[in-house]
């Protein structure tokens, strides 16, 4: 079963059970998954709609930052059921450390010498992460990665 699928069978089960905040979340999801599509001119495929899905939990979450640093809880509880919600349509997200070694076996593999080479790594790396690991997560890593490897020399990943 298709993202697109589970989606359209959860939006039914949520109007049939009343659940507003089930129905209108997965609602935005299938109208941002629909302009997707229409921007692309072909139906979305998973990868497409974890794209998406991934995008709408990153805002969510500057969202649900952004109310909670003006005291606005009410809107905080709203957006962190919505996020939820998205969440649970993503595959489950890698942690860091595991995130870490799969850039550290890239770096090695590519033999990365330290910063110059962070577009080569993050360009092997995003394509084995993707949707399981949020960019800013992904960044952080690999730089840590190639500055360790600049400060020891090329070739020396801890």
């Amino acid at each position: 079963m298709t993202i697109q699928d589970q989606l359209l069978n959860d939006m039914r089960l949520a109007m049939k059970s009343k659940n507003d905040v089930m129905k209108n979340t997965v609602r935005l999801i299938r109208s941002a998954v629909q302009y997707e599509e229409k921007a692309n001119g072909e139906i979305a495929s998973d990868d497409v709609v974890i794209g998406v899905l991934s995008r709408m939990a990153r805002q969510y979450k500057e969202s649900i930052e952004a109310y909670d640093n003006a005291g606005r809880q009410d809107l905080v509880e709203k957006e962190k059921a919505q996020l939820e919600i998205i969440l649970g349509y993503l595959p489950e997200q890698l942690d860091r450390e595991t995130v870490f070694e799969i850039a550290k076996s890239i770096a090695e593999d590519l033999g990365a010498s330290g910063m110059n080479d962070r577009g080569k790594v993050m360009g092997a790396l995003m394509p084995r992460v993707k949707g399981k690991a949020e960019g800013s997560l992904v960044n952080s890593v690999v730089v840590e990665i190639l500055e360790s490897i600049g400060e020891k020399g090329p070739g020396s990943v801890d």
